[in-house]
Order: C-alpha cells, then sequence, then structure tokens
C-alpha cells in the first residue's frame, strides 16, 4: 500500500514539474512574440513605452499578489536598503529589459533569443576581470560550444542588423551585471521572484517614464491619432505588460516545482521553443548553419548548467569555486543584516532573484 502510494507522490510530482514548465514555456514565449508583434504588425515602435508599461503592470499585479491576494509574503526591506541596494539592481534590471525590447524591435526573435544565450560567458568573464573569480578549468571548456554557436549564428544570419545585435549583446551584459550585483548586494535578503518584481518594478517604472515620455511621448501621440485601429491594439500592449508579470509569477512556480539540472535544461528547450514558433509566426528567413549555430549554443548553454550544477554538488571534502568577492557598497552593513553564521547557510540555498523578459 505504501509503494502505491509512494509511486502516486512521485508521478504528481512529474506531472506538476511538467505542468510548471509547460506554464512557464508558454508565458515566456507568448511575451516575446506578443512584443515582437506589437513592433512589427502594429507598428508600434517605441520600446521604451513598452517596457514602461511592463513595469506598470507588473508593479500592480505584484502589489495584487502579495498585499491582496496574499500568494507570498511581503519580505520586509528597510528603506535605506531599498535605496542602497535595490535601486542599483533596479537600474540595471531597467536597463536590461530595454535593451531586449530595442533588439527585438531590430532583429528576429530567433537571433535575440540565440544571443541571450551568451548571458552565461559574460558573466563568468565579468566575474573573472572584475572580481577575479577562480573558475574551474570545466566551466571555461563549457563556455567554448556558446561562444562558437553565438559566432556562427552572427555570420550567418540572414536579417542581420549591427544596432539590434548590439542591443542585445549590450543586454547580456547588463544581464550578467545585475545578476553578479544582486548577489553582493542583497545578501541576507531571500528574494523570490514576486518580491523582487514588489520591490524593483516601481523603481524601474520610474526611472523609465520620463525618458520614454520625452524620447518617445510625440511618437506615441502621432501613432494614437493615426493608427486605424487603436483600441485593439492597446488592448494587445496592455496585455503584453499582464502576460509579463505573469512570467515572473511562473517562474516562481517553476524553480519550486523543479530540480536545478530541469529548470536549466527547460530553460534551453524554451528557447529553441520559441525561435521556432517564432519562425512560425513571422517567417524570417533562418539559414542551415544559422540554425546549426542556434543547437551549438543551445548546447553550450546545457553543458554550462550541468558542470555549474555537477561542481556546486561537490562533497564538502573536494575544493570548490570560491564565491564573488563582495564590492565596496557591501562593506556597509544591512540595517536588518543576518549574522554571519547564518549568511553561509543561505548562500548555500541560494538567493533566488529572477526577473526575465
Amino acid at each position: 500500500m505504501m509503494i502505491m502510494e509512494e509511486g502516486r507522490f512521485c508521478q504528481w510530482n512529474v506531472i506538476r514539474s511538467l505542468l510548471a514548465i509547460v506554464q512557464w514555456w508558454a508565458f515566456n514565449v507568448t511575451v516575446i512574440i506578443m512584443n515582437k508583434w506589437i513592433f512589427q504588425k502594429l507598428d508600434f515602435t517605441y520600446p521604451l513605452s513598452v517596457s514602461c508599461i511592463h513595469f506598470v503592470c507588473s508593479s500592480i499585479g505584484a502589489y495584487v499578489a502579495i498585499k491582496v491576494l496574499k500568494v507570498k509574503p511581503l519580505i520586509q526591506v528597510d528603506p535605506g536598503d531599498r535605496w542602497r541596494r535595490i535601486f542599483p539592481i533596479s537600474l540595471v534590471f531597467c536597463i536590461n529589459i530595454v535593451l531586449g525590447n530595442v533588439s527585438l524591435r531590430y532583429i528576429p526573435v530567433s537571433f535575440m533569443q540565440t544571443i541571450k544565450s551568451f548571458t552565461p560567458a559574460t558573466t563568468v568573464i565579468l566575474q573573472w576581470l572584475v572580481w577575479r573569480k577562480y573558475f574551474d578549468w570545466r566551466i571555461w571548456a563549457s563556455l567554448v560550444p556558446i561562444v562558437g554557436g553565438i559566432l556562427l549564428t552572427s555570420v550567418t544570419e540572414l536579417s542581420f542588423n549591427m544596432f539590434g545585435f548590439s542591443a542585445a549583446l549590450l543586454g547580456c551584459l547588463a544581464t550578467s551585471t545585475k545578476t553578479i550585483l544582486a548577489e553582493s548586494l542583497l545578501h541576507g535578503y531571500k528574494f523570490d521572484s514576486i518580491n523582487t518584481v514588489y520591490y524593483m518594478a516601481p523603481f524601474a517604472t520610474m526611472i523609465l517614464a520620463v525618458p520614454a515620455l520625452l524620447l518617445e511621448g510625440p511618437g506615441v501621440a502621432v501613432w494614437l491619432q493615426t493608427h486605424p485601429s487603436v483600441f485593439s491594439s492597446l488592448v494587445i500592449i496592455f496585455s503584453s505588460g499582464v502576460m509579463a508579470f505573469c512570467l515572473n509569477f511562473s517562474i516562481f512556480y517553476v524553480i519550486h516545482s523543479t530540480t536545478a539540472v530541469t529548470f536549466n535544461v527547460a530553460g534551453n528547450l524554451k528557447v529553441a521553443v520559441a525561435v521556432l514558433i517564432s519562425w512560425l509566426i513571422f517567417r524570417n528567413p533562418i539559414s542551415a548553419l544559422n540554425a546549426v549555430g542556434c543547437a551549438v549554443t543551445l548546447g553550450g548553454c546545457t553543458f554550462y548548467g550541468y558542470v555549474s550544477h555537477f561542481l556546486s554538488q561537490q562533497s564538502p571534502g573536494t575544493p570548490r569555486t570560491p564565491r564573488t568577492p563582495r564590492n565596496r557598497t557591501e562593506m556597509l552593513p544591512l540595517v536588518n543584516d543576518k549574522l554571519d553564521d547564518k549568511r553561509g547557510l543561505e548562500e548555500e540555498e541560494g538567493e533566488t532573484v529572477t526577473l526575465n523578459q
């Protein structure tokens, strides 16, 4: 009887993990396709405004999820830490999202998603150059197919645009910077994706609102006056904002329903699904060598994730890769900082700070 119950429990865990991955894929691909549709089909070529709408919707959604629906308890952050710790990360996060939308305006989804897969390499290189962090040789080896795949994809891309390519590449750098800053600045706080949105989205809205109004306001006003179907287009634009918040909510669910290895593999398969669906919808030309470059890149990302997980699971007696050294900002004590002996345990469990686009 107990064996049957254990079997049913394992089956339910597998089903729950699959459902979590599928809904994560669905929201992620929907956001990407909707953004591309907004830029290409609705002729709403204003990435700052689209990003700002996403931040507003995410701010409202996170407030409702935490304050009204009580989905997650609010993680209390001292007001001083909000400005010293969360605001800098929000600034980089804002730049990251804007660069992603800018690249999406100028290059195909398939190319943009492949370039975003370069993020592990930029993270390792940035930590090695700036923080002098040591990495096992197997980590460096796993980056070779990622870099090679990106080079092959870029050289053979039929719809190559230097501005869009540069924005996507800078977006990878911004993502890596955000990850490293989160590790350095948010120690002592264990954020899930919903609390992260709750604190960062309002800051991002505040940062982006004025530039969006000054740089794109006149163009948006003309678009509102001249577009043939304004109402239905606005519904799509604001719906993409709602989907962007749902994506962050789905990330929280999938992280708690899968293992680290499964999450890594599913993330790379998600890119492949996004590339396939975008090609079916927008029919952007993809050469055979371009597809090979994309596959090599995704394979490299999967291998990198496996190596990283393997090294993190080494036995206590095995030398482990040291953490990124703290920066000067971290020398300032948190108002509600944890004791050092508790911090070690928290770092082992990991600090989840996830905001994807």
